[in-house]
């Protein structure tokens, strides 16, 4: 898949596209089924099937203070983008400026003279250009003019479990801020993730024989919920077939009430009857499949060792 920063970087034989926009926060079930849809009709006629997206999200440039938490770092959306099949991805740099293209100078800069767009596959609540104010039916008109044609993808999520209304953005940051993996993973179509560089702590683990993975506080993804999880640690770094890639991992995130000294939130991943591991200075990536329960303040080492251990084995149980 090519990776462009700039229109100006596409190019001219790539030819004509069939493509799409969005920010594809996460890449969830609503995004795939518009992308599921750029493929397919990219491949049916022939041409090149491109996504427009854009860094930083134009609410964190536009209204800070109101900014959601990203869901997933660029290089992961990228990635995932990648893996349905996309031929190319371009990243547009918003800016306060960039943000005061009318929509029809969005269009017209963006699918017309920069992608060649022959169809411009959209969601039902795309909204675009200045202050947001093209719509589909903004999207539809200017088809028109310009000679291209547009498909409204509508929304998805017939089957829905835990309580969700939609596969949409929003419905995921909800889940994951309450620590409801399942949902989450319901709306990804797999785990979420968060990534970083392990870093030393307090080695408080290692000496009570649960050595932790702690990861940097610039983690990419989302944190969920204080609390206990059963997941994955993956070492992107190594082999996809090499066995010691993807590990099961029993993961806190919290402050640990009991130590009074641990004053921020950390996310640290204990790897399953591995306490060999030396993963400093390494980017790891920490699946979460399920909540096991909320963090607890504990009277005594010994209580907390217990309780560690039943962790231990949940984890086991529910990974198997």
């Amino acid at each position: 898949m090519h990776r462009w920063t700039s229109l100006d970087d596409v190019p001219a034989e790539l030819g004509p596209t069939v493509a799409t926009l969005g920010n594809f926060d996460g890449v969830h079930r609503g995004h795939r089924a518009v992308l599921r849809t750029v493929t397919r009709m990219a491949r049916e006629r022939g041409l090149a099937s491109v996504a427009v997206t854009f860094d930083p999200h134009p609410v964190a440039v536009l209204h800070p203070e109101r900014a959601p938490a990203a869901i997933a770092g660029l290089e992961h959306r990228l990635d995932l983008l990648e893996e349905l099949g996309v031929d190319g991805v371009v990243v547009i740099e918003f800016t306060p400026e960039y943000a005061l293209l009318t929509p029809e100078e969005f269009v017209h800069e963006t699918f017309v003279e920069g992608l060649g767009a022959r169809v411009v596959v959209v969601g039902e609540d795309t909204r675009f250009g200045l202050h947001n104010s093209g719509d589909i039916a903004t999207m539809h008109a200017l088809g028109e003019r310009y000679g291209f044609e547009v498909v409204v993808q509508g929304t998805v999520g017939d089957h829905l479990t835990d309580g969700l209304r939609s596969w949409s953005s929003t419905a995921l940051r909800t889940a994951i801020a309450e620590g409801n993996m399942r949902a989450a993973a319901e709306i990804l179509d797999r785990p979420h993730r968060v990534s970083g560089i392990v870093v030393h702590g307090h080695h408080r683990g290692r000496g009570l024989g649960y050595p932790t993975a702690n990861l940097s506080h610039d983690s990419e993804g989302l944190v969920p919920a204080d609390g206990v999880y059963a997941g994955w640690l993956e070492r992107p770094s190594l082999a996809p077939d090499d066995p010691e890639r993807r590990q099961p991992a029993a993961i806190s995130v919290g402050t640990n009430p009991t130590f009074d000294d641990v004053m921020t939130r950390t996310v640290e991943a204990y790897v399953l009857d591995r306490t060999d591991l030396d993963l400093y200075g390494e980017t790891v990536w920490v699946d979460f499949v399920q909540r096991l329960r909320d963090n607890l303040r504990f009277d005594s080492i010994e209580e907390l060792l217990q309780q560690m251990a039943a962790d231990v084995e949940h984890t086991r149980e529910l990974l198997a």
